[in-house]
């Protein structure tokens, strides 16, 4: 007597590699891992998107401050050149001449121990500024304008014309600060 009931020999190894059924269990198995493998797939293209438009927005926010740190650039050297152009041995001299400032004369030093190695002499005005015109001129000096300008104007000493020079407040100009001697 045989059995018909179960596969032997060639037929069971068939059997097994083989799903019985053509909509059996087989394709039940595989829906998880078809749906895994989209699901992936999906995410994976999604986070691609995300990350080529937020390395796009850096590209143009990079392109943005490159441009903006050419021009700070350009103004930084434009300041510096108008920085030097103040600073200039000549252009010193002509600011303080027309200031009414002269030249300062031999100087003396105090030494540590109290005395006094040199003699000091008066500064004096070796000849007339140099401006072209009898009143110094102001130009190019911010915030002083015309002859009463003058450092005896700004100390509240009268004008050669006896006319009262105004006061000191109203000659101040909005400038940079004076230079100090501390570090000496």
């Amino acid at each position: 007597m045989k059995r018909q009931g179960r596969p032997r020999g060639r037929q069971y190894r068939l059997a097994a590699l083989l799903p019985s059924g053509a909509g059996g269990r087989g394709t039940a198995a595989r829906t998880p891992f078809v749906f895994l493998i989209v699901v992936l797939l999906g995410s994976g293209l999604i986070t691609l998107l995300l990350l080529n438009s937020a390395l796009n927005q850096g590209s143009f926010e990079l392109s943005k401050l490159e441009k903006k740190t050419d021009e700070l650039t350009d103004e930084q050297q434009a300041l510096q050149q108008d920085v030097d152009a103040y600073s200039a041995p000549d252009a010193l001299e002509r600011r303080a001449r027309a200031l009414g400032m002269v030249p300062g004369g031999t100087p003396a030093f105090l030494l540590p121990d109290g005395t006094v190695r040199g003699r000091p002499s008066k500064a004096t005005s070796t000849g007339a500024p140099l401006s072209s015109s009898a009143e110094p001129s102001t130009a190019g000096v911010p915030g002083r304008t015309g002859p009463s300008a003058s450092p005896l104007a700004a100390a509240g000493v009268p004008g050669p014309d006896g006319a009262p020079a105004p006061s000191p407040a109203a000659l101040r100009a909005p400038s940079a600060p004076s230079p100090t001697t501390a570090g000496r």
